[in-house]
């Protein structure tokens, strides 16, 4: 099942600026860092996945919360994402209605396909009628709800997919 944006509005709810601190602090001891490809635009969307995989011990580099990026992007902004691509363990590209109207995020998972990078596209509905994406997007693994507070991994040839729960993950074949 697609990922309702309300879902993660509710879990953005739960979301505390407190828990700030708490991140940092958590982040030098996680061993699974994320690239978080996402518009600007959906910013109470991306705190709900951030808490929710931070509850799966994943830590999301969210571009708008470091400081050392520049006011205004340019070049610099290009050469600190590549960097922060390269880094990161896995790649996320939250697909919404912004993302796909943004300049940049074509560009960032564009760039962390051709570095190779482990790529799981987020799509999502807000009627659970019409999904947000592209095509190219079926290239690459999928997170989508499984049941009520889970969440599945399918891979691009649909006969494999991941079940996370409660911080477990349990393999199923399909076929």
């Amino acid at each position: 099942m697609i990922i309702y944006q309300n879902r993660l509005r509710r879990s953005f709810e739960d979301y505390s600026d407190n828990l700030d601190l708490l991140y940092f602090n958590e982040s030098l001891q996680r061993k699974k860092t994320a690239f978080f490809c996402h518009s600007h635009k959906d910013k109470d969307l991306v705190l709900g996945l951030r808490t929710i995989f931070h509850q799966e011990g994943i830590e999301l580099y969210i571009d708008w919360t470091d400081q050392t990026m520049p006011d205004t992007p340019n070049k610099e902004t290009a050469i600190k994402l590549q960097k922060r691509i390269e880094k990161a363990d896995i790649f996320f590209y939250l697909v919404t209605e912004n993302s796909m109207k943004s300049t940049w995020c074509p560009w960032e998972i564009g760039y962390a396909d051709a570095i190779h990078q482990d790529i799981y596209v987020i799509p999502t509905t807000t009627d659970g009628n019409s999904v947000f994406g592209n095509e190219y997007l079926k290239l690459y693994k999928t997170i989508q709800t499984y049941g009520v507070s889970d969440y599945q991994i399918s891979f691009p040839d649909e006969r494999h997919s991941i079940i996370l729960n409660d911080s477990n993950l349990q393999e199923s074949r399909n076929g």
